[in-house]
């Protein structure tokens, strides 16, 4: 049972930081219902459903739902591809092992340039968050201790998300029920994130990478702009932000996202006071979580172990 006490300091402290959120979060605080046991296994159901629409364009939800009794916690997956490309289905191997295990996984397609720029795949992901914890419960879920998943730029966009959940840019799409819901995250997974959007343009330059290049330019614009949008430049000028519990899962063979990225941005999170584990899986390509291969089975019980500390905390 949730202590009174605890729960009258957290909402004290919370209320007076997001006052409008009071509704959201005493839900969250007392209706966490959801237990994951990832020894179990539940057939699933797969299926689409319309999340967001958007300049007369309407976007995609894959939901992964556990057959069973519930509810089931919930849980976000935001797809890579440069900023540019990439779908819902990219996450298809993690996200059906996950659902089996007991978890409610709902992966989204979201704008992508060159049509939408900065910052609108993170208005997108900061939505879907939101999306995610008014409706879960429609689709047998819990969503009051949130995590999500970025591969890629995803990884990017999501990590922003995270850590500037209040920012009025990425907070701008309303909820059709109008409800004032926190874009705040339990916990993130960064699978092959492009933490540092700004370094990672630098190294395109110097090796010759036309197509990241031209991926993060068709994104951001111009160079100053990957700075004010990349989490590593963020921590480097002392910007007070939200810091979730984060796993880092990375190839060291990644030609898209050198080693460095990853390993200074576990530093810099940590030394900010965050709690960060970086896990190194050696000669793996970018992305490689992707794909089946026994070692996208040992990073899922990474994924696994870390979601069951963190919906148990």
């Amino acid at each position: 049972m949730v202590n009174s006490g605890v729960i009258m300091l957290k909402l004290a402290k919370r209320f007076w930081a997001r006052p409008y959120a009071l509704h959201w979060e005493i839900r969250a605080l007392t209706q966490s219902t959801a237990v994951y046991d990832r020894s179990k296994s539940y057939e699933i159901k797969v299926f689409d459903v319309e999340y967001l629409e958007s300049g007369g364009t309407k976007w995609m939800a894959r939901i992964y739902q556990p057959q069973g009794q519930g509810p089931f916690p919930a849980f976000l997956d935001v797809h890579g591809g440069a900023w540019q490309g990439g779908s819902r289905t990219d996450g298809e191997v993690v996200d059906r092992a996950l659902a089996r295990s007991g978890v409610l996984v709902a992966a989204i397609d979201f704008r992508t340039a060159p049509d939408h720029k900065y910052p609108s795949q993170v208005a997108d992901v900061n939505y879907g968050i939101r999306w995610l914890k008014s409706t879960a419960k429609e689709y047998n879920g819990d969503a009051s201790r949130l995590g999500a998943l970025g591969r890629s730029s995803g990884g990017h966009t999501t990590m922003l998300a995270a850590m500037r959940p209040d920012d009025p840019r990425y907070k701008s799409i309303p909820l059709p029920s109008g409800e004032d819901v926190s874009a705040e995250l339990t916990y993130f997974i960064g699978a092959s994130p492009v933490l540092d959007s700004y370094a990672r343009y630098l190294y395109a330059k110097e090796s010759g990478q036309e197509r990241l290049m031209a991926g993060s330019l068709s994104y951001f614009g111009d160079e100053e702009t990957m700075q004010e949008g990349s989490p590593q430049v963020i921590l480097d000028r002392g910007e007070k932000v939200t810091m979730p519990p984060t796993l880092i899962i990375h190839g060291t063979a990644d030609g898209n996202v050198p080693n460095y990225i990853p390993e200074r941005f576990t530093e810099s999170y940590r030394a900010a006071g965050g709690d960060i584990r970086l896990e190194l899986f050696e000669d793996m390509y970018h992305s490689f979580v992707k794909d089946a291969s026994p070692e996208t089975d040992s990073a899922t019980v990474m994924i696994q172990d870390f979601m069951a500390k963190h919906l148990a905390a």
